[in-house]
């Protein structure tokens, strides 16, 4: 679907913010390995919090391809920026959604204005793709929820002021169970756990946490038992979508910069641009990112248009990271030790194409989602 004016309007804020806000940070934040939470309000102001959220709620009510294509502008410099900002913007969108009109009221409008971040927490260490083995619990007390359990890897968590938390409130393995819970950080019974810290990719702001006897108060209970399961199984298909348009970002930037470079660079007398085999590597990424993008925007219009998009955001998240960890690796390779200083482009962007194929589903679990096409 065509993107509104208003929507390329946005795609061009988000441009410029990458060019002039997220390109001259990145290597510091790698450096001190976090992120400035200033540049969460400048990404606010351009609203890039508040893509989908609804315009009632304050948002700009934009289409999902929107959202998609502003995410692979602002991976191209930093996949984790990207992440962080996003999982921020998908908690007010949820909330703008499902929680009750106090708690919408209360919690949406900082997120929104980029004073708070926020984050979704389903992943524990024995689960992560199998989602229905959570063992965070929820006991009901009175009016009240308590929730013990932990959650590991999340992004944002260092930092996350509200965090929407998935746990059982069944019997373990029990899908039906699973209910979700928004979670303030402030209060008693909520831990950081730092040691969950990723070695790479420090923006994302990604930890661990621990619910030690948290009280939720009943409104806190945003999507109950029986709803909860389906509700983030179909929000896998935008994110599986929308991570294989952050690895397109990828690789465009990583085949801008090389290409730069190769112009540059001379060996045996003459351009590395003018070697025919250094320019294969280059013709065959581009080949690639171009199939990977149509991948995507047809995934984009599918969600867009309120339909089945399983399949298609499994074969889009399939191809485009398999893309970005096959070509990442043979352009940093096609600009030599250049490409590994710190703080470099491609070097970034060689973890962050790892981190891809592991979010919102592996490659192998997907490809068993494609296989069942052929039972």
């Amino acid at each position: 679907m065509a993107l509104t004016q208003q929507e390329k309007d946005l795609i061009e804020r988000a441009k410029n913010f990458a060019e002039t806000q997220i390109k001259p940070n990145a290597n510091n934040w790698e450096r001190l390995r976090q992120i400035d939470l200033r540049c969460y309000k400048d990404a606010a102001m351009i609203g890039l919090t508040r893509i989908q959220v609804p315009q009632k709620f304050g948002g700009l009510g934009f289409s999902f391809g929107c959202k998609s294509q502003a995410l692979e502008i602002l991976a191209a410099v930093d996949f984790g920026f990207a992440m962080s900002v996003v999982n921020s913007h998908n908690v007010a969108a949820k909330l703008a959604s499902c929680a009750s009109p106090e708690i919408a009221e209360r919690l949406i409008s900082p997120i929104l204005s980029g004073d708070h971040s926020a984050c979704t927490a389903l992943t524990e260490a024995g689960a992560g793709s199998d989602f229905a083995a959570i063992t965070t619990r929820a006991r009901k007390i009175g009016d009240e929820w308590i929730l013990d359990g932990s959650k590991t890897w999340i992004i944002n968590a260092k930092h996350a002021k509200t965090i929407i938390v998935y746990a059982q409130t069944l019997e373990l393995g029990n899908h039906q169970g699973i209910a979700a819970f928004v979670v303030d950080t402030d209060r008693n019974g909520f831990i950081r756990n730092d040691a969950d810290e990723f070695f790479g990719q420090p923006v994302l702001g990604a930890c661990g946490l621990c619910l030690h006897e948290y009280a939720a108060r009943k409104n806190e209970l945003i999507l109950p038992a029986g709803i909860a399961f389906k509700s983030v199984l179909n929000e896998l298909n935008g994110a599986r979508t929308y991570v294989a348009a952050m690895c397109c970002g990828m690789v465009a930037a990583a085949l801008r910069e090389v290409s730069e470079y190769g112009y540059r660079r001379k060996t045996f007398g003459k351009r590395l641009s003018e070697h025919q085999a250094w320019r294969w590597t280059l013709a065959q990424a581009a080949t690639d990112l171009a199939a990977a993008r149509h991948l995507a925007r047809a995934a984009e219009i599918e969600i867009d248009r309120n339909r089945n998009a399983m399949i298609l955001a499994a074969q889009a998240k399939i191809f485009a990271t398999r893309m970005a960890e096959r070509h990442i690796p043979a352009l940093l390779h096609a600009m030599g030790a250049e490409g590994l200083r710190f703080g470099a482009l491609l070097n970034r962007h060689l973890i962050a194409a790892q981190m891809a194929t592991l979010a919102d589903g592996s490659t192998e679990m997907l490809l068993e989602t494609v296989s069942r096409m052929y039972r």
